[in-house]
């Protein structure tokens, strides 16, 4: 009867998933949108995107891709133009004719092979930082890069960006059907921070997952220490915003992992509405993205792991589910940057006003009233 109990339970959490997830869907944009647009605007900005993709070329020689899985790695490289009326968090998608003035469009692509790929990456400075973008569930190859540009644009760090597409179905129906695809794609994905990570003169090497593409970061970075690689492993930062992770699970990949310098950062989130269902699909288990900062066992494990669990929960959402704080987030870095707890393990909240991370105990002391 349990058992059976479990089963409704999780039936009902997935109706009512795929219920909310369709109250909130848009027209979604489609390839057409990677079409180069001959004329640019003044004061828009161009962002230079490579990519690293697990996607079946649409066709041969082409930067159109579907979500079937290659097997292997295809290549990319992507000029997109911001326009000069962008608000932070947000694509301004074409809903037409794409106009550089008020759109994002795109100004440039190539198709790379491995060889120019990795010359291009090494080009630059020596000691530029990377960031590598590797998207979550439900998404297209489209809607990942120009996140990954609107991440970039908003950050305005100078990193060199890139995404990292897994074949994600990108339907809403489509999460075992995903998860499947990431499984499929961890030896690429190790193999790019490898790559990245022994290129010569190469600067730090930021990774970035976000909700099932966490899952990925730590299952890549899982191969890589049980490959020997733990070189490579020391030699990236890594942040996972809502990971979509059973806690256990993550325990046992950290295992292999190991703790990291800096601090592995994992943005978290009370009310994640996603996090919370995919937890009770799971036959309530929590996921690793909805983790309460104020429990203190959360505390205790976050210090024992050497890992640094930030609530953003003080972050505007920019859809439904409180999901995707984290396209928000990218705008704050620079004065995050010189936040005292940026680099240290433990548990903090994030204080969006001065744009530093506290720990919990310090938000509820500047609540209280002040003694007389």
């Amino acid at each position: 009867m349990r058992n059976m109990d479990q089963l409704k339970r999780a039936g009902r959490a997935v109706v009512v998933l795929l219920l909310m997830m369709l109250a909130g869907c848009a027209t979604r944009p489609g390839p057409e949108v990677l079409n180069p647009t001959a004329a640019l605007v003044p004061g828009a900005r161009v962002v230079t995107a490579y990519v690293a993709t697990t996607r079946e070329r649409e066709i041969a020689g082409s930067n159109v891709y579907n979500n079937n899985r290659s097997g292997k790695s295809n290549y990319a490289a992507f000029k997109i133009s911001i326009p000069p009326g962008h608000k932070v968090g947000q694509i301004e998608w074409p809903s037409g004719t794409p106009d550089p003035a008020v759109d994002f469009v795109t100004a440039q692509q190539e198709v790379l092979d491995r060889k120019t790929f990795e010359q291009r990456l090494s080009s630059g400075r020596k000691d530029r930082r990377t960031a590598v973008f590797v998207h979550g569930f439900n998404t297209n190859f489209q809607e990942a890069l120009f996140r990954l540009a609107q991440m970039t644009a908003d950050s305005d760090l100078g990193a060199q960006p890139i995404l990292f597409a897994w074949p994600s179905e990108a339907t809403v129906t489509g999460y075992v059907a995903d998860k499947d695809a990431v499984t499929s794609s961890r030896d690429q994905l190790a193999e790019l921070l490898s790559m990245l990570a022994r290129k010569p003169g190469a600067g730090e090497v930021v990774v970035i997952g976000h909700s099932m593409g966490s899952w990925l970061v730590m299952e890549a970075l899982r191969q890589l220490g049980l490959s020997g690689q733990n070189a490579v492993v020391g030699r990236l930062s890594v942040v996972l915003a809502a990971p979509d992770i059973d806690v256990d699970v993550f325990r046992s990949q950290m295992k292999v992992v190991g703790p990291l310098s800096p601090p592995m950062t994992l943005l978290v989130s009370r009310d994640d509405k996603a996090l919370a269902l995919s937890g009770r699909i799971a036959g309530e288990r929590p996921r690793v993205g909805a983790l309460d900062v104020d429990d203190p066992r959360v505390q205790e494990a976050a210090l024992s792991a050497k890992v640094q669990i930030v609530d953003i929960s003080n972050v505007a959402a920019t859809d439904r589910f409180n999901h995707d704080r984290y396209t928000n987030l990218a705008a704050l870095y620079p004065r995050l940057a010189t936040s005292p707890g940026l680099h240290r393990s433990g548990v903090f909240v994030l204080d969006t006003v001065g744009a530093t991370l506290v720990r919990p105990f310090q938000l509820i002391g500047n609540a209280l009233p002040a003694e007389r």
